[in-house]
């Protein structure tokens, strides 16, 4: 994997720029156009490809790549790098009118049709022996070629169709569950299907979670999604595996489209060899920086730190919400700085220039309607020469005292119906815990429940609800070797199977945390409960719940409805380690409150002491020892900070050393030291 790596970094030996390039929507004429903006621009490298297949296999067997070797070798010419896409992200109409069973099916039996993309069935061998054909074909024509930096394999995997019910889908989820339980009886074990008289007596009874009566079996359901993501990670691995035969020294990746629920990122990061990121803060939500924070944490952590690619973002408006806000001006750079500040080693857009028609034709692009002479492509160009003053940030890593645990399996569990409360969302929860960390100013991952948790002072559990053996004992030991944990409520009260761990809630950690939930007693929606933590009165929302102590000590109660006087915050001594715990939603200001309080007994500190709110602050590392401190006005104040040593920009011509820094609002510093 190494040397793949190694092709990958020869080719775009510094920070990697550009976006998504579709030079079929455009008349030849204008590609040589395409490749004087890009060197104006300081592009080096371009998706290239991605929605091809119907260009360059027009009809079944019949490839024309004439136009695309043109495209690839006027890339090269022009000293850009292509992440060279296996063109399978959606087929050719050809295709649904000769294999109509290829369409996907919902729940409800609709099937999907063309017209739009991603119209196929993951699990169809058709479509799978198709793309197949199609990938060999790519890989043998261009395995050599000068431009080609990366395989970009399929593309937002799961985006449009996640999960497909029709019959095909169900023959493959029979055999993934033949494969995952062997025999009926421990399948029917683990479904619980004793309940509401499920049993099954034969493979052919079981069908995916489709439409029904009343709520599905809940087993069931998270079997599919783990089925689901598994279908499409196999498409991923048959193509990258057809092209690693081909290609050995190619590196390949597949861009995961923000934190998305249906694909299960830690399955399928180590297929990956680099990591890539579709990311799309909303310019209008004030906080969607912090949001995208997280993504960018995930992307970093899930391959042990090592650099990741920003594959995609808007370089101002996008076309797909209710009101689609353009970026205001230094937003762009910002959030593209704020990228790189958390481990990123490229930044890309979707896409180079604006579409003239179709779908996405209100999308922004790189170069928009108004072409060159316009705020969008001047800010792209002032961008592009700054990443290339910072070669030597390629490479560099981030490192994290703090860990916050993620689950995908427990994600699904948790927004099952029949729980409860309805109102509990995973991403709610994890912004709940995270915010207050990256307000603090410290670097944090987003890693699995059963990661070496070693290297950490702190671990935060917004919610495990689904906790299986392995991580329940994982997270034990670690409090127990001496590490910090903080968890929130409704974790640890079911196994992989969805069945409850009996012995009091959580059980898996009851004698982790020194007591025990009686009973849940969620919030009504909009409600809120009185909290105190010491002598601060605050409030909680969503849930609460009657604790009872057993060897922790109360450290927050509630002060108001039913629960009022009983213990809503504890912390207990376990092994060499301590213990919090949530059994409410605190406000913004009270969970800052705690969270800083749980930083300061953990002994974690900000990347910069003194920093004001809303200005962000990481470092990345190079193996030989150099430090560059990337700093982030995210506010509308200019600030002025004190550095730790002197320090020089390097985006700043003159190179003086200075002990302080000043920010203009939604400004960048990349600092070195002397």
């Amino acid at each position: 994997m190494t040397d793949r790596i190694d092709l990958f970094r020869t080719r775009v030996p510094g920070l990697a720029f550009g976006g998504d390039y579709n030079p079929e929507q455009w008349p030849r004429e204008v590609w040589s156009d395409d490749h004087r903006l890009m060197k104006e621009a300081g592009v080096n490298l371009v998706s290239v490809g991605i929605f091809s297949w119907a260009m360059v296999e027009p009809e079944p067997g019949r490839f024309d790549f004439g136009w695309f070797d043109e495209v690839m070798d006027g890339l090269a010419a022009a000293g850009v790098s292509a992440c060279l896409a296996t063109m399978t992200a959606s087929p050719p109409p050809w295709m649904a009118e000769l294999h109509p069973e290829t369409l996907p099916m919902r729940a409800d039996g609709t099937r999907l049709w063309p017209g739009g993309r991603q119209q196929y069935c993951p699990s169809s061998p058709v479509y799978r022996r198709y793309a197949a054909r199609l990938v060999e074909q790519i890989g043998r024509r261009y395995r050599d070629h000068p431009a080609l930096a990366l395989w970009h394999i399929g593309n937002e995997y799961g985006v449009h169709v996640s999960t497909c019910y029709c019959d095909t889908s169900t023959e493959a989820f029979r055999s993934w569950l033949q494969h995952r339980y062997g025999t009926l009886d421990a399948l029917n074990d683990a479904w619980s299907t004793t309940f509401w008289s499920q049993r099954y007596g034969d493979w052919q009874q079981i069908l995916p979670p489709r439409i029904a009566p009343t709520f599905p079996n809940p087993a069931q359901q998270i079997d599919f999604l783990r089925f689901s993501s598994d279908e499409l990670l196999a498409c991923y691995r048959m193509e990258r595996d057809t092209l690693r035969e081909i290609a050995p020294h190619v590196p390949a990746t597949t861009n995961l489209l923000g934190v998305w629920k249906p694909v299960d990122f830690f399955s399928w990061a180590s297929e990956l060899d680099i990591v890539s990121h579709d990311s799309y803060p909303d310019p209008a939500d004030p906080n969607s920086h912090i949001e995208a924070a997280f993504g960018y944490d995930l992307m970093r952590s899930l391959r042990q730190g090592q650099p990741w690619l920003v594959m995609e973002q808007a370089p101002s408006a996008v076309n797909w919400r209710q009101r689609n806000s353009p970026k205001p001006p230094g937003v762009m750079r910002l959030w593209s700085w704020q990228a790189i500040a958390q481990g990123a080693d490229s930044v890309l857009f979707f896409q180079w220039r604006q579409s003239r028609g179709g779908a996405e034709k209100y999308h922004s692009g790189m170069v928009p309607h108004g072409g060159e002479h316009t705020r969008t492509f001047q800010e792209i160009r002032d961008l592009g020469s700054e990443l290339a003053r910072v070669p030597s940030l390629a490479g560099t890593r981030v490192t994290a005292e703090v860990a916050v645990v993620m689950d995908w399996s427990s994600w699904w569990g948790l927004e099952l119906d029949s729980h409860p409360s309805s109102g509990l969302r995973q991403m709610d929860a994890n912004l709940a815990h995270y915010a207050p960390l990256f307000g603090a100013g410290v670097t944090t991952d987003v890693v699995h429940p059963t990661a070496d948790l070693s290297g950490y002072r702190l671990v935060v559990v917004p919610n495990l609800y689904m906790a299986d053996e392995a991580a329940a004992r994982n997270l034990v030991e670690y409090v127990r070797a001496g590490g910090h944990l903080l968890m929130s409520f409704f974790s640890g009260i079911v196994d992989e199977c969805d069945r409850v761990h009996l012995g009091g809630y959580p059980a898996p950690f009851r004698e982790l945390l020194g007591l025990h939930v009686e009973e849940f007693w969620p919030l009504p929606e909009a409600g809120e409960v009185g909290i105190r933590l010491g002598d601060r009165a605050g409030a909680g929302s969503m849930w609460s719940e009657k604790i009872i102590l057993e060897s922790a000590q109360r450290v927050g109660e509630f002060t108001s409805g039913d629960l009022a006087g009983e213990p809503a915050i504890t912390r207990h001594r376990f092994g060499d380690g301590v213990a919090w715990y949530l059994g409410t939603r605190p406000d913004p200001s009270t969970m800052r409150a705690l969270v800083h309080q749980v930083l300061v007994a953990s002994g974690v500190e900000p990347v910069l002491p003194g920093r004001p709110d809303g200005v962000q602050a990481v470092v990345r590392r190079a193996p030989d020892g150099r430090e560059f401190l990337i700093l982030l006005n995210h506010t509308s104040d200019s600030v002025e900070l004190d550095l730790p040593v002197p320090m020089t920009d390097e985006l700043t011509a003159g190179g003086a050393f200075a002990d302080t820094v000043t920010l203009a609002p939604r400004r960048v510093a990349v600092l070195r030291r002397a």
